[in-house]
């Protein structure tokens, strides 16, 4: 994994970023069919670049951009100990990467981000169709927490 070089987003790299959310998308869209229709984005990635309360890493390989993720600061619900929590999302790596350890390192990294905060939870959503995620995301040591469940006209499509 040495030849992975783990960094801070820059607006330098926004080109490449819009690519992985487009690629985030369209992996995704086969499970939501609430998605609206294309073009559609789900972050402003740029915002978050700035942003105090977010961290965007990518990673490079061979000075390529090669993977992304965010940790965001989020208000916890008032009934819970803590106040705050670091909420996972913009986690993409491009498909010849993918097993090689690289959602590893992005986690790792936003999880020390997200304790130099103070925080003390981290979060992510996944789909529930989606087990190849799932599965990377508890080798890191993420636990299934809560299964949300809906109702809509779209799922009779």
């Amino acid at each position: 994994m040495s030849e992975f070089k783990v960094r801070p987003a820059k607006l330098e790299d926004l080109a490449v970023l819009l690519e992985f959310e487009q690629g985030i998308i369209k992996a995704e869209r086969p499970m939501d069919p609430t998605l609206a229709v294309d073009p559609i984005s789900y972050y402003d990635i740029s915002e978050l670049i700035h942003s105090e309360d977010a961290e965007v890493i990518v990673v490079e390989y061979n000075s390529r951009v090669i993977a992304s993720g965010y940790a965001k600061i989020k208000k916890a619900l008032p009934y819970l100990h803590h106040e705050f929590y670091s909420y996972l999302g913009f986690m993409f790596t491009e498909p010849d990467f993918r097993g090689k350890g690289v959602n590893k390192l992005i986690v790792d990294e936003l999880r020390k981000w997200s304790i130099s905060k103070g925080l003390q939870e981290v979060r992510l959503t996944v789909y529930d169709d989606n087990p190849g995620a799932i599965r990377a995301y508890e080798k890191v040591g993420f636990k299934k927490h809560l299964i949300e469940m809906r109702l809509t006209e779209f799922d009779n499509i």
